[in-house]
């Protein structure tokens, strides 16, 4: 069948891209990969599945965007995805979910029985993060914007070192219901409650991290939030009370802004929406920010004059009876490429 010429107004076409769109990452100003990996969640698993679910759900969305009209025509591109990573998830899924079982049980880290099973999934976390940040240079290389879709929180990892390896010196927008500030939790060194924890170990670029709607963390993540001049933090409650003493919300996102540099990569975890915009996320928690609050907070970032040099989309679990996750997720994920875009534009006479 002779393919039609690409109607942005007209039915979704489902050729297997974010979006349906018809760029080539040889072509495009910003290229999405995909990190089907759940291996290390703690409660519910199948984040592995959003890249496929969102991809299916990106489809039924409209192109145009007020706050960043046209920027999809500079080329939005999904790179091939790596069926792999999904496959070798699928297989130490099995191991982790025994170990966390052993340690719900009462059982420790240093029993024979779990040892092993730690070792390959740590083994198998370095090489995911290897594959990430292989695929993440080749196109910061060519000179491409770089978004990631998860997987688990522990999937941008890759990306995040590379982008270090490039910049000087960046920040990161942090929105999640978790502070992700854990020491190998649950044995796990690139745990997905860890992920913060090892940007700020292995990644001295990133110069800030600003934490957004956190509101489950524990006590020692929370004496680390504090100790560290590298994270500002913003939890959901305090942004509650400020809003409920009569603190608008545009001027609380540019304080939130304020603390962060020029360049900024936009870890977004799911879960730090409320959770009637993810029901079946691997750790739901009450509160959280709403979908309107959270695009605005990215609107505001960028209205500073700040860039948006990479971000992620993870936590999404795509659920066969409910599809409101992928919807979220696509519609985040949209928001995100436009904003990145928008922010990276070159003057006209560039």
């Amino acid at each position: 069948m002779e393919q039609k010429p690409f109607d942005p107004d007209g039915v979704g076409v489902d050729n297997g891209t974010y979006f349906g769109l018809p760029f080539d990452p040889e072509t495009a100003e910003l290229v999405l990969i995909s990190a089907p990996w759940d291996v290390t969640v703690s409660y519910g698993a199948g984040a592995a599945y959003a890249p496929d679910a969102v991809i299916e759900a990106s489809t039924q969305l409209d192109f145009y965007d007020p706050l960043a009209p046209g920027a999809w025509r500079r080329g939005i591109a999904t790179a091939d995805v790596d069926y792999s990573l999904q496959e070798t998830s699928q297989r130490l899924r099995v191991d982790a979910s025994r170990v966390i079982d052993h340690l719900e049980g009462g059982g420790c880290l240093e029993d024979d029985y779990v040892v092993r099973k730690v070792r390959r999934v740590n083994e198998g976390c370095v090489a995911m993060n290897a594959n990430i940040e292989t695929q993440a240079a080749r196109w910061l290389d060519a000179g491409k914007v770089v978004g990631l879709v998860g997987g688990d929180h522990s999937t941008p990892y890759g990306l995040i070192r590379a982008l270090g390896a490039r910049h000087a010196a960046f920040g990161i927008l942090h929105i999640d219901a978790h502070c992700d500030l854990r020491d190998a939790y649950e044995g796990f060194e690139f745990s997905h409650a860890s992920i913060m924890f090892n940007v700020l170990r292995d990644v001295p670029q990133v110069s800030r991290i600003a934490q957004v709607a956190v509101r489950d963390f524990s006590e020692a993540e929370a004496a680390l939030a504090a100790s560290s001049e590298r994270i500002a933090t913003f939890d959901d409650l305090t942004l509650a009370a400020a809003e409920f003493r009569g603190e608008t919300w545009d001027a609380q996102c540019r304080r939130i802004v304020d603390s962060l540099p020029a360049e900024v990569y936009v870890s977004f975890d799911i879960d730090g929406l409320s959770f009637d915009n993810c029901p079946h996320t691997g750790t739901p928690v009450c509160g959280g920010l709403s979908f309107n609050k959270a695009v605005y907070l990215v609107d505001t970032l960028v209205r500073s004059g700040r860039r948006i040099i990479g971000f992620d989309v993870v936590e999404v679990c795509p659920a066969s009876d409910d599809r409101i996750d992928a919807i979220t997720g696509a519609r985040i994920l949209w928001k995100l490429c436009g904003q990145t875009l928008k922010s990276n534009e070159k003057p006209n006479n560039e």
